[in-house]
């Protein structure tokens, strides 16, 4: 029988504290991660530019990066977390180590034997990923030679993720968490330190990958040990848990990665256009900051509680966390579209807008920012969305919706390049994105019917209406005139962050006002531990 009244509305607090509480660990942790990398970002701009080295690297980069998404942090993690989590709830923890251990010996093997044969098969890769460097034999060879490099780093993120699951599991965050600072300094410090030694620079930012990589599985080691589930080797390939969670696992290889394979398709088609790779990474970057720091940051710390409630069978549980994890993820990442679209060029400006980098990067990269910016709310949502089916164990669903969503995808790509070029293609992505939370939803009803949909969506309206603040902020900000000056970087940083800080106040004061229920739990929520630190 499931809890009711009093008991349930504790219940269902004591598990939103939680929830805001490791998501707010992540949430932390991955600002960090993400403001190093957007120093990392700044220093390979200016180094690299938009040129054809760069282009090189992140087609290079793309390549490992999406593996990365279909093997470890997107469909491993995703098929992993829900069956460890069942061990750790209804088995024993020798049960759940022997899983663990199982589940690392055997993806310890599959990727050094992918990593190995991307490193051979990779002259003949390279020309699929970047048909249009054909034209230009240094830049393909360059690119060939960058991704031979780099193929390791697949092992290395692929075991890291595995720690990480396995941490979160156990609602562990801030380890795993903070992984992602190593890879962010090591490769800063390969760029500044290392690369003035090569006859090619960009060659010591490849090796800074695999070896930041690394550093992120290592750090989580400790972490591992302490809770008693650090990785012995159990070469079982056989292993009940882990035949589970290959069969969860197959189907998300393309379920929970239909963004990264939507951003494939656009490197490819963008290697047409000079520069069209350099942009489009570094306009994903910027998406990225507000996805990372609170998308994937509540995506990963609701995953477990709805694992762990799927797995006790406690429906109107999840149905209640999914519902909480929907009002904030979209009370966090509308504002923060909002922001990004208006304040794109400034941003661009200034954070990239300097040695190699010039006026016309910054407007190529700025049109990318607000094709994506249309579908942050949908990038977002679908990690939600996706959170709960395979806390459910449904990876089927997914991946039918993210089959139509990349056939959508390409159509759509192939029609708006032409027209608008590199910006198409974000256009693309981001419109193919709204279709895939789209279709998600209308089958997640379905499945988890009744949802209360009326309290999400009057949630919704409170934040567009609070959203007018940010609105006229932001407009201002764009309009002032130092934007057109040719230095003034500490000027223009102040007006960026004054901007920010009038957004913030005029959204909070408007919820303030609407009595926003999210508002008051995270404001209670505040009070509470400010009154525990005291």
């Amino acid at each position: 029988m499931q809890p009711t009244g009093p008991v349930a509305d504790r219940v269902d607090g004591e598990e939103r504290k939680q929830l805001v509480k490791s998501a707010g660990v992540i949430g932390i942790a991955t600002f960090s991660s993400r403001i190093l990398g957007f120093i990392r970002d700044i220093v390979l701009a200016r180094l690299f530019g938009a040129s054809a080295a760069a282009d090189a690297f992140f087609v290079a980069y793309r390549i490992p990066s999406l593996l990365r998404e279909l093997f470890a942090e997107g469909s491993m993690s995703a098929a992993f977390i829900p069956i460890f989590s069942e061990y750790l709830a209804r088995r024993s923890h020798r049960d759940a180590w022997e899983l663990a251990s199982a589940a690392f010996t055997t993806l310890l093997t599959v990727l050094t034997g992918v990593s190995v044969l991307g490193i051979v098969i990779a002259p003949w890769l390279v020309p699929l990923i970047a048909p249009g460097f054909g034209n230009d034999p240094g830049k393909l060879a360059l690119t060939t030679l960058l991704t031979q490099i780099m193929f390791p780093y697949l092992l290395f993120i692929g075991l890291s993720a595995l720690a990480m699951g396995v941490l979160n599991s156990i609602r562990s965050f801030a380890a795993p968490a903070f992984s992602p600072v190593m890879f962010n300094v090591v490769i800063i410090t390969s760029a500044l330190l290392l690369a003035p030694l090569f006859s090619q620079p960009i060659l010591a930012v490849a090796g800074g990958v695999v070896v930041g990589g690394l550093m992120q599985f290592l750090i989580q080691l400790p972490a591992l040990r302490k809770a008693g589930l650090l990785f012995g080797w159990r070469s079982d390939p056989g292993h009940e848990g882990v035949r589970r969670v290959g069969r969860l696992m197959a189907p998300a290889l393309i379920g929970l990665s239909v963004t990264q394979i939507n951003i494939l398709v656009g490197t490819i088609l963008a290697s047409y256009f000079p520069g069209g790779p350099t942009y489009l990474f570094y306009g994903m970057r910027l998406i990225q900051f507000p996805l990372g720091v609170f998308g994937v940051a509540l995506a990963t710390a609701v995953l477990p509680s709805l694992a762990t409630q799927a797995a006790k069978g406690n429906l109107d549980e999840l149905r209640e966390t999914l519902g909480f994890g929907l009002r904030l993820i979209f009370f966090i990442i509308f504002p923060a579209m909002i922001g990004l679209i208006l304040l794109r060029t400034p941003i661009v400006h200034l954070f990239f807008e300097h040695g190699r980098f010039s006026s016309a990067d910054t407007a190529g990269t700025a049109s990318v920012v607000l094709a994506y910016a249309i579908g942050l709310w949908a990038f977002a949502g679908v990690r939600i969305i996706v959170a709960a089916f395979y806390a459910l164990q449904d990876t089927r669903t997914p991946v039918m919706v993210a089959a139509i969503a990349l056939a959508g995808n390409i159509l759509l790509s192939l029609i708006l390049m032409r027209p608008l070029a590199y910006t198409g293609l974000a256009l693309a992505t981001a419109l193919s994105a709204m279709v895939n939370m789209g279709l998600l939803v209308v089958f997640l009803v379905r499945r988890l019917r009744p949802l209360r949909w009326q309290g999400i969506l009057r949630s919704y309206l409170r934040v567009i209406v609070a959203s007018v603040p940010i609105i006229a902020a932001c407009l201002w900000v764009a309009s002032l005139a130092v934007w057109m000056q040719p230095a003034a970087w500490i000027a223009k940083g102040v007006m960026l962050l004054v901007g920010i800080g009038l957004s913030v106040a005029g959204y909070v004061t408007a919820h303030t006002l609407l009595g926003s229920s999210e508002m008051e739990f995270l404001w209670g929520l505040m009070k509470r531990k400010m009154g525990a630190t005291a």
